[in-house]
């Protein structure tokens, strides 16, 4: 087995940022989150747990005609409605309750307002969106991110599979500590620049996920972070996976 060599906090980051640049040369800006509205971000950040984004529009499609995509409206709706209108997106009972407990505090603490409900510092919203039951740090990131215009990184399963393979982190890297590493390394920009920057990295590490470092038979020599593989890794990445 290859000895896995991980890099220097600095080689990391400069490989993060060449990462970027190779990423939307391929893919071209992503304009995410998809979504018209704040609050239907934060509906779909909800509703895309352990689906599909295909199966997400189907639920918010239904939810748009009923007319019912607005913070008191759809907290007014039983949750037995509620969870057929979201059936497409799967788990439908349990993605309703959760969606009615992030209503819940957003209706009954914010009066429906998103911007009342995301001010403050985002160490403290953070902690304001993990507090109520259903929503992880994944779920409370995109919410920051892509709804509210604060600076949290997202990660998801792409990211560690993709980190891994690069060795920009361990196998096993938790949550916090891949988010740590992004947000420090990612900072070359300010301001709006630096939002939009975090928003469309996430974006494109999806489609890198989706199309190319698949969990089984990756494309390696078509991904366009193929330069930035490790070559003693890029044999190990095809036996370990081809199996």
């Amino acid at each position: 087995m290859a000895r896995t060599v991980h890099r220097s906090g600095s080689s990391r980051a400069v490989e993060l940022r060449r990462a970027y640049g190779l990423m939307r040369a391929r893919f071209g800006h992503q304009h995410w989150w998809p979504g018209d509205t704040p609050f239907e971000i934060c509906v779909g950040a909800i509703l895309t747990q352990n689906t599909s984004w295909s199966n997400v529009e189907r639920a918010i499609a239904n939810l748009k005609a009923a007319h019912a995509l607005e913070p008191k409206r759809l907290f007014a709706l039983p949750e037995a409605k509620l969870a057929r209108l979201i059936r497409p997106a799967g788990c439908f009972n349990v993605k309703a309750r959760r969606l009615r407990s992030f209503l819940r505090v957003l209706v009954e603490e914010f009066d429906g307002d998103l911007k009342r409900l995301f001010a403050g510092d985002t160490p403290r919203v953070r902690e304001r969106l993990l507090v109520i039951n259903g929503i992880g740090p994944e779920t409370a990131d995109s919410m920051l991110l892509y709804a509210s215009g604060h600076l949290s990184f997202v990660i998801d399963a792409y990211t560690r599979r993709i980190f891994a393979r690069h060795h920009w982190c361990t196998p096993d890297a938790g949550y916090d500590e891949l988010k740590v590493l992004c947000e420090s390394a990612l900072r070359q920009k300010t301001g709006a620049a630096l939002l939009d920057c975090w928003q469309d990295y996430h974006a494109q590490l999806v489609m890198v996920g989706k199309h190319f470092c698949r969990t089984r038979k990756p494309l390696c020599h078509e991904c366009p972070l193929q330069p930035l593989l490790p070559q003693a890794k890029k044999g190990d990445v095809r036996r370990n996976d081809n199996r």
